[in-house]
């Protein structure tokens, strides 16, 4: 029988315990690696796959939408709405310092603490088969920049807002026995003073949910410096940043507040105003969250108030809500702009729900 040389076997290589350790350090970082493989693919599946479902929503909107001038519009109220906000091409001084620090943020490259209620908030089903949101507070450190892309409105839909709120709150009188905006101008009662009539001026109330870096917050705000503006923000580095930015365009009728936005939260705000004209839900994307917060604004509103809805197409779940939203006995009409949906209120009208382009 052959036998291995006493040389040989005292130089075969033995495995002390250092090179155990690497070889399961290797293997260690072997499974990380696929691990993170196999969730980076499935997430890019899943955004295919959203973004699938929302070029599918865009092509839907677009083949059934209106291009349209008010032709077809059978409300007096919107089709003098559709001509003077979504028709108006009128430029606004204030619309450029705006977008100066919309630049701004798109370059900062600071670094922040972010805090996100937003995509973390889920929704559960509960035991009468309706759905309640609840919240995992999710935490991460991005740059400014990336915040700005991926949260501020575009452009033409905040001077579409700021176009809205000036429409409201045109030379209105309001009586304080109805408790919301009156429906005549100035022009319409020539000769008589507002005393004489009884009548006062006041700003509108507006209410934010989701202030970002405040740059659609700001757009809302300059209309009129008698409004007031509510807005909710739940990351305090972000709202930092929108006060940095309100300050540098010299706007101070914006009241910010800072902390996770629940609905306890936003009723205990919305019951210490006197009402509101306008609100602007860009918070919470799904569909329990979303139908919350309309619930709360929408017991607050008066027959001349509007809601604004951002992201209606932004997954199924904020379809579904804003199906419910068009759908509520409250509502009289809507209009769907695919980015954003109006809500309307008043109960002189027929109740119908408009799809436009804008």
């Amino acid at each position: 029988m052959f036998k291995t040389p006493q040389s040989l076997r005292d130089s075969s290589p033995i495995e002390t315990g250092e090179q155990k350790g690497e070889e399961h350090e290797t293997k260690k970082c072997t499974g990380i690696c696929a691990y993170t493989f196999f969730f980076v693919s499935l997430q890019r599946i899943m955004d295919c796959k959203t973004l699938l479902y929302r070029a599918k929503s865009w092509l839907r909107h677009q083949l059934t939408a209106w291009n349209t001038g008010g032709e077809g519009v059978h409300s007096p109220y919107l089709f003098e709405w559709v001509r003077m906000v979504m028709m108006d091409t009128n430029s606004y001084y204030k619309w450029e310092e705006i977008e100066r620090c919309r630049e701004k943020m798109l370059r900062d490259e600071r670094e922040l603490e972010f805090v996100d209620y937003g995509s973390a908030i889920k929704s559960r089903s509960l035991e009468n088969g309706s759905e309640a949101a609840y919240s995992l507070e999710f935490r991460d450190v991005r740059r400014v920049c990336d915040i700005a892309r991926r949260s501020l409105t575009k452009r033409k839909y905040a001077e579409m807002l700021f176009r809205l709120v000036n429409w409201l709150g045109r030379p209105l009188l309001t009586s304080p026995s109805r408790g919301g905006i009156g429906d005549e101008t100035l022009e319409d009662r020539k000769g008589l003073t507002i005393v004489e009539l009884g009548l006062e001026f006041r700003g509108l109330t507006i209410v934010e949910l989701g202030t970002s870096l405040g740059v659609t917050t700001a757009y809302l705000a300059v209309a009129d410096s008698r409004n007031k503006v509510v807005t909710f923000e739940g990351c305090e580095a972000v709202a930092n940043i929108a006060k940095e930015n309100w300050k540098r365009l010299n706007i101070s009728n914006i009241e910010c507040v800072v902390g996770e936005l629940g609905v306890d939260s936003l009723q205990l705000t919305v019951d210490s105003l006197r009402g509101i004209d306008v609100a602007f839900i860009d918070a919470n994307h799904t569909y329990a969250s979303t139908c919350e917060y309309f619930n709360v604004l929408a017991d607050m509103t008066h027959e001349k108030s509007v809601i604004v809805v951002d992201d209606i197409h932004y997954s199924e779940e904020m379809e579904r809500a804003w199906k419910e939203i068009c759908a509520d006995e409250r509502v009289t009409s809507t209009i769907d702009l695919y980015q954003m949906g109006l809500v309307f209120f008043d109960k002189h009208y027929w109740k119908r729900n408009y799809k436009m382009r804008l």
